[in-house]
């Protein structure tokens, strides 16, 4: 297991929508956040969004990134992505979970281990935690996750579904 397993707010977000915020646990243990991305989901609870809330979930850590100069060389990105590629270069045996197809690049040309909300899935079905990817990838798309024809058939296949 990484060191450290650092998450954007979109795999929060999703796994949150799914009701599924607690496979994060189920298979890392602990999930560190960013303060921007703990920002952002504030933000979108305080706009009407159903959004998971890292203050009062006990195993979601919220962290400062320790050198800020860092965030002002990641440019490109929203504060989010920006935070969490800066904390996974400051702790570079991190696992970072990111869906945003441009940063997860960014993340592994940096060499950072990566997985997505997809990944997630994919991993709690392989330990046992889910029956099926398939059902929860079809609510992923109703709930407005990018998730390409291609891709899906991918996942899928990876699932054996």
């Amino acid at each position: 297991m990484p060191d450290l397993v650092i998450c954007n707010t979109s795999p929060l977000f999703y796994l949150h929508r799914l009701g599924r915020l607690d496979l994060l646990r189920e298979l890392y243990g602990s999930v560190t956040v960013p303060e921007a991305v703990a920002a952002e989901l504030q933000a979108g609870r305080e706009q009407g969004e159903d959004a998971p809330n890292p203050a009062t979930v006990d195993w979601i850590e919220v962290r400062s990134v320790r050198v800020p100069q860092l965030i002002a060389l990641i440019t490109d990105f929203g504060p989010g992505e920006a935070e969490v590629l800066a904390l996974a270069l400051e702790n570079p045996s991190s696992l970072v979970i990111l869906d945003d197809r441009l940063a997860r690049a960014v993340a592994k040309g940096r060499g950072l281990k990566v997985t997505g909300t997809a990944g997630v899935l994919l991993r709690a079905k392989r330990e046992g935690a889910l029956p099926a990817v398939a059902p929860l990838i079809a609510e992923l798309t109703q709930l407005g996750f990018r998730l390409g024809p291609a891709a899906t058939r991918a996942i899928l296949t990876l699932a054996r579904e």
